[in-house]
């Protein structure tokens, strides 16, 4: 069953097209992995399925509805949530607080204070920072900010979940931990789609691949044929 669809998204910037006729076909409860050079429109995609951007062409829908005109906000109270490729958490407030915020700004959930922090408990538990929730947001290492802003967007209760380059400038061991999370993540039935560099990770865990060059779809399928394409070989893994 297809959670969300894009068919033909077009985004130029100036004379630069960040995305060319790109279509896009997300199943329920897969892992979908989005792979390509530096500067192939991996995360001008993402900003376009979460409504960061406003596409010049072309079409998304989720869960059968066409997002198109929705404002970010929206697209994620729908059950979108993303994380983004420069951490963005709120540096001066507690990691139990960054995770409250989404909590409270996320579908369907009660405002009454012991549910909500109830819950936010959970979520630290589960993503295991608990032992940290005091401390601010830029006392954290590198590591468990990633895992704070993960946490942040599972507080919003989400059915898709995007992750921009989660692995990125972790250690062997925390992209281990990383991988294992992602993993319990979609346990729990939540879609995901990730961009990620780090090919370990993405040919262990995901089920399908797309691969983008210079904007464009060039390739799409298991990671055993996404390793053996020669197209893909020549712009990215490299023999």
């Amino acid at each position: 069953m297809k959670i969300l669809e894009a068919e033909g998204l077009n985004k130029h910037f100036g004379g630069l097209a960040a995305t060319s006729h790109v279509d896009l076909e997300v199943r329920q409860g897969e892992i979908l992995g989005l792979i390509g050079p530096n500067g192939a429109g991996k995360t001008t995609l993402f900003n376009l399925l979460s409504g960061a951007l406003k596409p010049d062409s072309g079409m998304i829908r989720f869960k059968g509805i066409d997002l198109a005109g929705l404002k970010p906000h929206q697209i994620s109270r729908m059950g979108i949530a993303r994380t983004f490729q420069s951490v963005k958490v709120f540096s001066r407030m507690s990691v139990f607080n960054n995770v409250l915020l989404g909590h409270l700004f996320g579908r369907g959930h009660s405002t009454a204070s012991g549910v909500a922090r109830k819950e936010t408990a959970e979520i630290l538990k589960f993503v295991e920072l608990s032992e940290l929730h005091d401390l601010r947001a830029t006392d954290l290492i590198l590591a468990n900010q990633k895992r704070l802003e993960v946490a942040r967007a599972l507080a919003t209760d989400p059915d898709l979940l995007l992750l921009d380059e989660v692995m990125a400038g972790l250690a062997p061991t925390e992209i281990a931990q990383a991988m294992e999370l992602v993993k319990k993540i979609r346990d729990r039935g939540v879609t995901i789609v990730m961009i990620e560099h780090v090919m370990k990770a993405i040919m262990s865990i995901c089920d399908r691949i797309v691969v983008l060059h210079h904007g464009e779809k060039i390739a799409e399928g298991t990671p055993e044929e996404i390793v053996r394409n020669k197209t893909v070989i020549e712009v990215y893994l490299g023999e």
